[in-house]
């Protein structure tokens, strides 16, 4: 059976309450049914969409069907324009080819849409009605937060990726462009704006009243020192002295724009936590990951160095991620190393965990490349079973038939649980 990461099960007697209430009051619901008819010009109209991938003979899909529908007219009472929010369904059994075209490996699956663009991260939360209702006011929350002083970039986070946007106003189609990426985006970034305009004349008057200096500068435009050339957008990469990018495309472009932003918000080696693990794993490429303590941000750096000079080509492919060693204990027991050995290399192929051979060959050119492709080529799962391939025996040296034993995958554990969603494959990897 599958390893299953295990969740609290609903009451018995609310869900029976809740579908007792949905089959009485029927009428309540605004659940939007999709097809292939219909479903790019609903998705593309609606600001925010949550779509529910179901099928009917799925039990887990039909104790969802309730709760999505009381969470739509709560919602609805909030949000009452129709293309605010829209809550639909897809009937996959149905409708196969949607099923197909958005990639719904099991059910119920829950996407979300903004404006006909479906967001990576899908929804995996607690199936009620409260908390899926909080989710869709989250998504409806500004992501962008506005700066009133310039003084406030100096202090923002740089652990974090920050994407600032410099506007003459907000009423223009760069801002709303800018806008739209960070609805997208904002679970990477921060997003922050400043704008040409003055204070307020509250602020003006509380301050030319207090006499201080500030108040000699209420007028100035707040946006405009970094406006010289222009509405622009700069990115502040982590990292105290990491010198800022300039976006230097059109920002009336909105699918370059995002490209640009999205290539500085997603980073190419992403950090692998038991939050994110579901959605990493449920992508279904093989992980090579870093092993790391927190504070040593040298051995992750080198890491990243030689993901990018060796591996760019490998995109696509294989995950790129770094781990926390404390918090990841037990997949470095799974292959006999504990956070006194890290920095630790291995890839997780989903079936068996391979150690890279020592940290400091990284040093070495191509060596981690050779190692991603042992494992596409197979080398890695052969030698598992037959011992080191006889092209790699130095000549004149007996071959011995000694295997090698890597142990399963660990991280397979976080994948969709069976107790949670039915699943309607299995992947077979190396």
């Amino acid at each position: 059976m599958r390893p299953a990461i295990f969740l609290p099960p609903p009451d018995p007697g609310c869900v029976l309450l809740i579908l007792v209430s949905w089959l009485l009051n029927p009428a309540r619901s605004e659940i939007t049914s999709l097809d292939s008819g219909n479903i790019d010009d609903i998705l593309n109209n609606a600001d925010v969409a949550l779509v529910n991938f179901y099928a009917d003979w799925c039990r887990f899909s039909q104790m969802l069907h309730p709760i999505f529908e009381e969470a739509s007219n709560v919602i609805k009472e909030e949000y009452p324009d129709k293309n605010q929010v829209v809550f639909a369904r897809v009937d996959c059994d149905q409708h196969s080819d949607i099923a197909q075209r958005y990639r719904i490996s099991k059910y119920p699956t829950l996407k979300l849409f903004r404006n006909g663009m479906m967001m990576k991260r899908e929804y995996r939360g607690q199936r009620s009605v409260t908390a899926i209702a909080d989710y869709i006011r989250q998504q409806k929350s500004n992501p962008i937060r506005e700066v009133n002083d310039l003084e406030e970039i100096k202090s923002l986070d740089r652990s974090k990726r920050n994407i600032i946007g410099y506007f003459e106003q907000k009423d223009t189609t760069n801002y709303r462009t800018f806008e739209r990426v960070a609805n997208i985006l904002h679970d990477d970034c921060l997003f922050l704006s400043a704008t040409g305009r003055c204070l307020s004349m509250p602020i003006v008057t509380a301050l030319v009243s207090s006499l201080n200096s500030t108040a000699l500068k209420v007028h100035r435009p707040i946006s405009k020192p970094e406006r010289f050339s222009g509405d622009n957008v700069i990115y502040k990469p982590p990292g105290e002295n990491a010198p800022d990018m300039v976006y230097l495309g059109s920002m009336t472009n909105f699918d370059l724009t995002y490209a640009w932003t999205q290539d500085k918000c997603v980073p190419l080696v992403r950090e692998i936590t038991f939050e994110n693990g579901e959605e990493l794993t449920e992508e279904g490429l093989p992980f090579l990951i870093l092993f790391h303590m927190k504070d040593d941000l040298e051995s992750l750096e080198k890491f990243q160095q030689e993901v990018a000079r060796q591996l760019i080509s490998e995109k696509g492919t294989i995950n790129f991620l770094h781990a926390d060693c404390d918090k990841f204990r037990h997949p470095l027991l799974h292959i006999q190393k504990t956070p006194a050995d890290c920095p630790v290399i291995a890839i997780d192929s989903f079936r068996h965990m391979y150690v890279f051979p020592d940290f400091s060959d990284l040093a070495i050119p191509g060596k981690l490349k050779q190692f991603v492709q042992d494992l596409h080529s197979g080398k890695l799962h052969r030698e598992f079973h037959h011992g080191p391939d006889p092209t790699d025996v130095a000549p004149g040296q007996p071959i011995q038939d000694l295997a090698s034993s890597p142990p399963e995958s660990s991280f397979q554990k976080l994948a969709p649980s069976e107790h949670r969603y039915t699943l309607l494959r299995e992947k077979d990897e190396l």
